[in-house]
Formats: structure tokens, sequence, C-alpha cells
């Protein structure tokens, strides 16, 4: 499958490489909020083996994460590090930050 292209696309993409053996357990919502062209809000719950992604917000997500559209497409295409991206201030977590270390692994990008 290629990498889309956009945050849309690879948002709505998360129910398709999404490893539900990983996730054991979970039920947990993930909202992102991505500003800038390309931005909007979509919240991905992970509950009972399953991924499912909706558009918008909710009032009490598990953990919001919040940055600009162009950098959520970067992280997702390898070009920008998760983590010097954190440190540099470019990504802002509300919420359980653990949930955010474990999406690398709950979805399988590449």
């Amino acid at each position: 499958m290629p990498m889309p292209d956009t945050a849309r696309e690879i948002i709505e993409a998360l129910p398709r490489v999404f490893q539900p053996d990983k996730a054991e357990g979970m039920n947990e919502t993930f909202q992102f909020e991505l500003s800038g062209e390309g931005g909007g809000t979509w919240v991905a719950k992970v509950a009972d083996g399953q991924c499912t992604v909706t558009e918008g917000a909710i009032d009490s997500p598990s953990v919001t994460i919040s940055m600009k559209a162009a950098d959520y497409v970067a992280i997702a295409q390898g070009k920008l590090d998760t983590m010097q991206a954190f440190m540099s201030g470019k990504i802002k977590v509300k919420g359980d930050m653990g949930l955010v270390m474990k999406l690398p692994t709950l979805f399988k990008m590449s």
C-alpha cells in the first residue's frame, strides 16, 4: 500500500494498518487536532480489538495530540522523528502520554 500524502488519508487508513494483537484489553480514544492546510480533528477509538476513526472532536478523549498537519504527514512518512518533534515543541499532548508511546506499535505504517 503506498503511503498516503495527506493527513486525512493517513488518519482514515489507521483501521487498515491497525494491529489488534498489540491492543489487547485496550479501550482508548486518541484525538488528533491537526492545524494548518489539510488539518482537521479526528478521533481514533481502539476498543475490543478494533480501530474506528471518526471526524470531529469528543468531550473526554484518553489523549489529545495536537500538531500541524504537515508535521503529522512528515512523521507518518518517516521524514520527521517523533521524539525530536515532541522535544522541539511541534507536538503537544494532553492526557495519557503513555498511550502516545504505544501508537507506533498499534499501527504498522510501513
